[in-house]
């Protein structure tokens, strides 16, 4: 009998075989199929070279040179007769920013009165005296860094690989990349810096402040993963950018309001307007492209570090040092 179920059970598992298995394929096909199809009658409707222009289209070409003196109607539409919109889904972004900020806030500090917090520490203390043995778990995780290593001394990470060996084994420890990497970044990062800025500062171009401060995010990025963190750690704080984010966003919202105040209509143009082709051509365009860059650069940069140093905990935990830290091993910060 237990022969028997033995068998059964071996005909209900699947055979193993060299081959991933296919599901669903006739789905997965009838999705492609369909798909093709969507984006093959798109394209066979879109207007054609000679096709008439749009009403929003040609009003954007009669608008931008005459109204705006912008030769390039995408950031008139963007800055100029659709401000307002640009204006919410800025504030759409700052709304998300805050947001991320309280999901991945630290552990704040807990104050109460009259001693609560060295009572609350001798109660545990009482409780669970494994728990507060500070001594012999910073002895334990000393020795686990000393096993990693493998060379008998604490564990010290390299600021970059260059200087390992090759071939050795284990993980990578170095904050930074290799050589090749790094004199990459050193070129690539300013040239996107200007470009970055050459985008928002030419009002002639396509571009605008929201694609100039997801540049600005990029090069924060490649030297966060080429350098590591401690190169960038005076710039990606969290005070210095919160406070940047919140002066794009004022002069956003101040250029806007003297619209009003000024011309009576919100997001109206108050600034002289200059000869084409020139950087202060377009008005308030370009001054609300430049707080737009401020806003969305320092805005993205808050979120996406937030993520990366995100903590894993709210516990405190004791160092190797004998400093505290609430579980991220960085103890700074959530950017």
């Amino acid at each position: 009998m237990a022969a028997t179920r033995k068998a059964k059970a071996a005909k209900k598992r699947p055979a193993v075989t060299d081959r991933e298995p296919r599901h669903r394929q006739r789905l997965g096909l009838l999705l492609t199929a369909a798909t093709a199809v969507v984006l093959g009658a798109g394209y066979l409707a879109a207007p054609r070279e000679h096709a008439p222009l749009p009403a929003v289209a040609r009003y954007a070409l009669t608008t931008s040179l005459p109204d705006w003196k912008l030769l390039e109607p995408v950031n008139e539409v963007v800055y100029g007769s659709r401000g307002f919109d640009t204006f919410g889904e800025t504030f759409l972004l700052l709304a998300a920013v805050v947001s991320v900020i309280v999901l991945t806030r630290p552990r704040e500090a807990r104050r109460g009165y009259f001693g609560e917090h060295t009572a609350g520490e001798r109660e545990q203390q009482e409780i669970d005296p494994v728990q507060a043995a500070d001594a012999e778990e910073r002895q334990t995780r000393a020795a686990d860094e000393r096993e990693l290593e493998g060379d008998g001394h604490p564990q010290r990470y390299p600021d970059d690989p260059d200087a390992e060996p090759l071939g050795i084994h284990g993980p990578e420890r170095a904050e930074s990349l290799t050589v090749v990497t790094r004199t990459a970044i050193r070129l690539a990062a300013p040239v996107l810096a200007v470009t970055g800025c050459y985008l928002v500062a030419w009002g002639y171009s396509p571009g605008g402040g929201f694609p100039g401060g997801a540049v600005l995010l990029g090069v924060l990025l490649l030297a966060y993963a080429g350098f590591g963190r401690r190169r960038i750690a005076r710039v990606v704080r969290p005070a210095p950018l919160e406070t940047a984010e919140m002066a794009g966003a004022l002069l956003i919202i101040g250029t806007e309001l003297l619209g009003l105040l000024l011309k009576g209509s919100f997001s109206a143009n108050w600034l002289p307007l200059t000869e084409p082709g020139t950087i202060r051509s377009g008005g308030i365009v370009q001054l609300f492209s430049v707080g737009e860059f401020i806003e969305v650069g320092t805005g993205l940069s808050i979120a996406v570090f937030a993520l990366l140093g995100v903590r894993r905990d709210w516990t405190r935990e004791q160092h190797g040092d004998g400093q505290e830290s609430d579980g991220s091993g960085e103890g700074g910060g959530s950017s």
